[in-house]
């Protein structure tokens, strides 16, 4: 449901699908979860501000969930680690080099 609403052409349509999602969650006596829609849904609407070349890269996490995997992935190369600053040291170190190769070339 929250997907139908994000894809849609303009922000007034997402409007309008969020209140029917909002309809739909209530029928279906999730009242939390209809009001965190409601509440929320202008918020996460914000990249339609924004030209609609943009809005793949604006609402999408990509960036993150890759950076993520890749911390993963190497900790679990590593297996066991012998305390908790040595697993620290090895996130920071890939953050570091992330932050200085690939981030500090973006013109954001």
């Amino acid at each position: 449901m929250l997907k139908a609403i994000h894809a849609r052409e303009s922000k007034q349509t997402s409007r309008e699908k969020a209140k029917e999602v909002v309809a739909e969650l209530r029928a279906m006596k999730l009242k939390e979860a209809a009001k965190k829609v409601e509440d929320g849904i202008e918020e996460t609407l914000t990249y339609c501000d924004f030209p609609s070349e943009h809005w793949t890269r604006i609402r999408t996490n990509n960036v993150i969930k890759r950076l993520n995997c890749e911390i993963r992935r190497r900790t679990r190369v590593v297996g066991t680690f012998p305390d908790g600053n040595s697993a620290l040291m090895l996130v920071f170190a890939r953050l570091r080099h992330v932050a200085g190769t690939q981030w500090g070339r973006k013109n954001i």
